[in-house]
């Protein structure tokens, strides 16, 4: 071969194995929906706050088996019930430069008590922080908090000067549709920088050289495509196009697992999908009857429950991909596996029937059921089975589902008479759905997610005294009480547990957390 010719091989060949080397740096992901925005504050929702948590970071994280591990914070002690003391990582810089103080720690936890906050009861729940140093954070609380460490992992932490220099001091009000330059744009110290976002698009992201910590995987960069079709994203998945799609359709996953180049990689999500009722008002919204609300009653809501066979749901729709339950709750370790609390009422079209009757509604009802399309795995059809199975108890059931970004806000604003909601993430303790979602809707957060705006002062009281009870036995009775008192008056119709398994190309390397937190500095690509 000419020596000019091979040379030039050799030179083509280098370039191929460096374009090869460039792309395998960059990681291509997809998943049905999209963050709701940048603003870290402003929405409590899953895959908002991962999105969230590549760029901005806790005082403490969660290691891979969802322990809690130091961060922003090296060190803390507790002294005595009511404070707690931390000392602060020195050397950290935010992503365009502002040194990481304690200033930005005080900051942050007063702008995540805003009322525009959606984490504010976690927030108010850290009690008045206060520095004492540059490097040194002290809490006071009003009330003992059985959770503070975990509390404390939901709230990001901020450049106070950035946040004043872009006048987004508070967070976005997203629910009344704010524009803020955070919703955009962020700035955080972890260990992805935000390139450049187009919602509903396209989400680029690259490695911060300057991150305090150590990177396990080798990818540069990151691109986020939502594709909302199930049918697109498998076919991405499968021709390379992306590298790994957070949530594959359950019917999907054995032609997937049988897929060449492709895996799937299993595990459960700490996550209950769950049905709630308009109890407050004096007429439904969106239903034909008129001078009444029917879902006042709870022989009606029992009715509800009862016409779902959860089987039928878990076996066709969900391929089994799923653990029905009768205690609303992520985990069942907040429940601590309590047959009687995690007992389902039965599936009984009869008993359903006779409720209806006994409830004055033998004819049945027209109502409304909110959904959304793109957040829960089949949410849309979950709901379109639900409308069959109530239709048996002639409650006839329009299903108007939207995508997330409509969906929330409809629902942040009381604006349903029946709708689908999901819980869940990394804490496991029941104290992170009762305040939220079991209490009476009140200041700080509380009751934020109780969006049926039920009024239970029996059940708010007991939910009440379980998140500030020191003893440990005495807390864990109050919590059966109220999780006994819940069902008992069916605020909620529970369905199941959903499980996430993901999947990828052969090539990558990731780590399945049981909070469906897919965290970047992980990933590997061969």
């Amino acid at each position: 071969m000419p020596r000019r010719f091979a040379a030039a091989l050799c030179v083509l060949a280098l370039a191929l194995a460096a374009t090869t080397a460039a792309r395998a740096q960059t990681f291509r992901w997809a998943s049905q929906g999209d963050a709701q925005t940048m603003d870290p504050d402003s929405q409590n929702e899953l895959f908002t706050n991962a999105l969230n948590g590549q760029i901005y970071e806790f005082l403490v994280a969660r290691d891979k088996q969802l322990g809690l591990a130091p961060a922003l914070a090296t060190e803390w002690k507790q002294d005595g019930p009511l404070k707690w003391t931390f000392k602060l990582r020195r050397g950290v810089k935010f992503h365009e430069g502002q040194p990481f103080t304690a200033d930005d720690v005080v900051f942050s936890v007063n702008r995540a008590k805003e009322k525009t906050s959606q984490i504010a009861n976690y927030a108010s729940a850290l009690g008045e922080p206060r520095k004492i140093d540059d490097y040194t954070v002290e809490f006071n609380l009003s009330q003992f908090d059985p959770i503070f460490l975990q509390h404390l992992n939901t709230v990001y932490i901020m450049s106070k000067a950035w946040c004043e220099q872009h006048k987004v001091t508070k967070p976005q009000d997203f629910t009344n549709k704010e524009e803020t330059y955070a919703a955009l744009h962020a700035n955080g110290t972890g260990p992805w920088v935000l390139v450049s976002r187009q919602p509903d698009a396209k989400t680029v992201l690259k490695r911060n050289p300057s991150w305090w910590g150590k990177f396990e995987g080798n990818v540069q960069e990151i691109v986020y495509t939502p594709i909302k079709s199930d049918a697109t994203r498998v076919a991405a998945l499968i021709s390379g196009e992306v590298d790994f799609i957070l949530d594959p359709p359950p019917r999907d996953l054995e032609r997937l697992r049988h897929t060449d180049g492709v895996k799937v990689i299993d595990g459960p999500e700490n996550r209950v999908i769950f049905i709630g009722m308009d109890q407050a008002r004096d007429e439904l919204l969106y239903s034909s009857v008129k001078g009444k609300n029917p879902f006042k009653d709870v022989r009606v809501r029992k009715a509800l429950y009862q016409a779902i066979d959860i089987e039928a749901i878990k076996a066709k729709l969900m391929n089994g991909q799923a653990a029905p339950t009768g205690a609303v709750v992520p985990s069942p370790l907040g429940s601590f596996n309590d047959p009687e609390i995690e007992k389902r009422l039965p599936y009984d079209l009869a008993a359903a029937r006779k409720l209806m009757a006994d409830a004055g509604y033998a004819d049945g009802f027209e109502v409304t059921l909110d959904c959304p399309n793109n957040r829960y795995i089949n949410d849309e059809r979950i709901c379109v089975a639900l409308a069959g199975m109530w239709d048996k108890i002639k409650v006839k059931v329009r299903v108007n589902a939207m995508p997330k970004a409509t969906y929330f806000p409809k629902q942040e604003k009381l604006d349903v008479s029946l709708y689908m909601l999901g819980w869940g993430g990394s804490i496991t303790d029941p104290e992170v759905t009762f305040t939220p979602i079991y209490r009476n809707r009140g200041e700080k957060g509380v009751g934020e997610y109780n969006r049926g705006n039920f009024k239970d002062d029996e059940l708010d009281a007991l939910a009440a005294a379980s998140s500030k009870e020191p003893d440990a036995d005495k807390r864990k009775a109050l919590i059966k009480k109220v999780f006994l008192r819940h069902n008992e008056q069916v605020h909620h119709i529970p369905l199941h547990r959903q499980f996430i398994p993901w999947a990828a190309r052969q090539n990558v390397t990731v780590v399945h957390r049981a909070d469906n937190w897919l965290e970047l500095q992980w990933v590997s690509l061969k």
